[in-house]
């Protein structure tokens, strides 16, 4: 029995190892903080610059910290929601230099998940 001998690695294309730009560095926060209005939200800006977002039944919140908030490593970015009594909360964190396109898209879809009672 003879067994045909198997080629090495994988095959590719010089195009497909080009290297790939990324969007790096933490960009404009204002597109995060753009989509929230006055009529649904609490904004408060700190001693500190850090910026508070909550929503008027207070269990959204948004917290940027462009100096990393206080007790962590880096963390910039914080998205929380409040649970039920049924069905626990979430949070999300990103750090201080996750670009704010990310941050916002996340948030857009938070937002959009929401609705009022």
């Amino acid at each position: 029995m003879t067994v045909a001998p198997v080629g090495p690695g994988f095959s590719t294309t010089v195009e497909a190892l080009r290297l790939r730009q990324w969007q790096l560095g933490p960009g404009q926060p204002t597109l995060v903080m753009d989509q929230f209005s006055a009529e649904d939200f609490h904004l408060v800006v700190d001693d500190r610059a850090d910026v508070h977002v909550s929503s008027k039944d207070g269990r959204f919140y948004l917290g940027w910290f462009p100096l990393g908030r206080p007790g962590t490593d880096g963390e910039g970015w914080k998205i929380a929601v409040t649970g039920t009594a049924k069905v626990p909360g979430y949070h999300v964190s990103f750090d201080t230099e996750t670009p704010a396109d990310i941050v916002a898209a996340a948030v857009a879809r938070v937002l959009e998940t929401s609705h009022r009672l």
